[in-house]
């Protein structure tokens, strides 16, 4: 990042919102049970980051939405927070564009309907909101939109240099969830029985999101399934969701 954008950037933060609203300090604690389950010391960081992601990033509807509500913007940037909670500074600069569709899109360069994507050319996440929703349905089923986006742009983050923000995984600890995760795509590719979905064996960067879903939504059953991958996820992430699961 250079200097003038990063002092733009700087004053967003100092002159944006000071804090969360009571009411969307209510929306969190009722909506997105990962801040929930937080302690009072943890929830303050968390509401801290957050108040930074919302006030540094764009959130634009698309395709018929033409409000983007405070509870959307809410939600997608405590996403972003759940995923980065690791990293106290970490939060995704050169992702600074969210675009929001109301339902599946059809991308005329791909000639198919997605459900998200992310644009790392123009530093853009996006999301079908109806698709976003329905990751909440079920904190269990390792199918969750927002976090499934959020890691593809953690993991392009990694390797953008021009922000500061690059090679935050410690590359040791890297290299070791790549090892054990080409095991289990060849596993899942095999046609055998693993705790991730069969799409988590097209390529690394699809396992690498999955495999957060899997780690957000499933850790117990992740674990058991493969503590040593799980303990790799562990340390990458700098956090572990047992914690705030029972």
């Amino acid at each position: 990042m250079n200097s003038f954008s990063g002092l733009i950037e700087e004053l967003k933060i100092m002159f944006g919102k000071i804090r969360l609203t009571e009411q969307e300090i209510q929306i969190l604690e009722l909506k997105f049970k990962y801040y929930a389950r937080l302690s009072d010391k943890h929830k303050s960081e968390f509401r801290e980051k957050l108040r930074i992601i919302l006030t540094t990033k764009s959130f634009i509807g698309r395709a018929g939405m033409r409000v983007v509500t405070p509870e959307m913007k809410l939600l997608i940037g405590a996403t972003i927070v759940m995923v980065t909670f690791g990293w106290k500074d970490l939060r995704l600069p050169h992702f600074n564009k969210i675009l929001i569709y109301p339902d599946t899109y059809y991308s005329t360069i791909s000639k198919q309907y997605h459900r998200g994507e992310v644009n790392p050319l123009h530093g853009i996440i996006v999301m079908s909101w109806s698709c976003f929703l329905q990751g909440f349905e079920s904190e269990n089923d390792g199918i969750n939109l927002g976090i499934h986006e959020v890691a593809h742009a953690l993991k392009l983050e990694n390797h953008i240099h021009y922000n500061g923000e690059s090679e935050f995984f410690t590359p040791d600890v890297y290299r070791s969830f790549q090892r054990l995760s080409f095991e289990e795509i060849e596993k899942i590719n095999a046609g055998s029985l693993t705790v991730f979905r069969a799409n988590a064996g097209l390529n690394g960067d699809e396992f690498f999101a999955i495999a957060l879903e899997t780690f957000f939504e499933k850790p117990h059953e992740f674990f058991d399934y493969n503590s040593e991958l799980y303990g790799t996820l562990v340390r990458l992430m700098r956090q572990d969701p047992r914690v705030w699961i029972r």
